[in-house]
């Protein structure tokens, strides 16, 4: 048969699977069914604990973040002869009592701009009272809509209601202010309990130096080879956690630095305060630059009363947002974590979802822990590749 005729002709049936005969075999499974729903139901049962225990993970995730980033200062005062327990105690008092500095600091700019907004809010109400006078389109219709409103309600008050039929008016329950201040007290004792919890893990994290990294090491396994994989994995954590949170610190510094100056050019009021928020904000992924541009853009328009400027505010938070966020920090944490940017989008959403803000803080350098295990365990290397760039 000449290979014309092997063109016309219609492909043979596929042959019967045959399990003793694997050249006969459709698909190759790489893993069993009862493998696959198993590692399926260990997933879903570490999400559903580390969500239900959230309020105990998140603070230990964020002292071991705090012990990565502070340890080298701790190892380099050891050199000295200064011991850890004083000079982790110094270093932790200093870090609170700068905090506290720059929020007192700011503290009287932040009141300003508090207290300018029920003037905001009141040059707000005028113009879009202005605007609603108009004679345009939006005003016809809204004029309409009154009108069909006030025929409804004349329609609902005269109509005289059908015997037997009890009528129910569903009363909203008047705003209690003892209520606000009560949750808010409480978030508030939650979040300096959290601030105490997350210091003194810190503290005794910094004073411990490498007693933990000893332990993993010893009990990774008696051969030489695991215990060499062992310290391998915990370097590559160091160095990448560590490598990540500078790159975070300069960007912050530099995007706080840049849109203060920025907003104090276009004559934005507080421009120093939108700077340091610009700056603490960015530690979020993705949410925190949104917040200080769409709230700026806000503000300026009801300081400024015109568009162009509000404008021109939003325009120099996108494009400091957009240099930063989208081409220097991008390359600089590829470096460092080498970790593909689908799987860091992907990672930090479900951390988010998790965790919430703190998921998305703490997301990036849970990733890098998993990868850095990951491939250096056989079965899990896998894994491993499908975060790696």
């Amino acid at each position: 048969m000449n290979p014309s005729e092997l063109q016309g002709a219609p492909a043979p049936p596929p042959l019967a699977a045959d399990p003793e005969d694997p050249s006969h075999v459709l698909l190759h499974g790489p893993t069993e069914v009862r493998s696959v729903a198993l590692v399926v139901l260990t997933v879903l049962a570490i999400l559903a604990t580390l969500k239900w225990a959230s309020a105990f993970f998140i603070p230990v995730m964020i002292g071991f973040m705090f012990s990565y980033a502070l340890s080298p200062i701790i190892d380099t005062v050891e050199r000295w002869h200064i011991p850890r327990t004083i000079s982790a105690a110094v270093l932790i008092l200093g870090i609170l009592g700068g905090a506290g500095v720059s929020v007192w600091a700011f503290a009287d700019d932040a009141n300003q701009l508090v207290s300018s907004l029920p003037d905001a809010a009141k040059k707000l109400r005028d113009t879009l009272r202005r605007t609603s006078r108009s004679e345009n389109a939006l005003g016809t219709v809204q004029k309409a809509a009154e009108q069909l409103e006030k025929a409804a309600q004349d329609a609902s008050t005269t109509a005289p209601a059908a015997r037997g039929v009890q009528r129910v008016v569903v009363e909203k329950p008047a705003f209690n202010i003892r209520d606000h201040l009560w949750s808010g007290t409480v978030g508030l004792a939650a979040l300096i309990g959290q601030i105490v919890v997350v210091t003194f893990l810190t503290y005794f994290m910094l004073i411990s130096g490498d007693t933990f990294r000893r332990k993993l090491v010893k009990i990774a396994g008696p051969t030489l080879t695991h215990k060499k994989i062992t310290v391998q994995a915990l370097d590559e954590i160091t160095g990448q956690i560590q490598r990540y949170l500078l790159v975070q610190l300069l960007a912050s510094v530099v995007v706080g630095v840049t849109t203060g100056l920025a907003f104090w050019a276009l004559g934005l009021e507080h421009a120093a305060v939108w700077g340091f928020a610009a700056g603490v904000l960015n530690l979020i992924p993705y949410i925190g630059s949104f917040i200080v541009t769409g709230v700026a853009g806000t503000v300026a328009f009801l300081q400024f009363g015109e568009m162009d400027m509000a404008l021109a505010v939003v325009g120099a938070s996108l494009f400091i947002n957009t240099i930063e966020g989208n081409l220097v920090v991008p390359w600089l944490t590829s470096k460092a974590s080498r970790m593909n940017p689908v799987a860091v989008f992907v990672g930090v959403l479900a951390w988010g979802w998790l965790w919430g803000v703190w998921g998305l803080l703490l997301g990036i350098p849970i990733m890098m822990v998993i990868k850095a295990v990951c491939d250096r365990v056989d079965d899990l290397k896998p894994v491993g590749e499908l975060l790696g760039d």
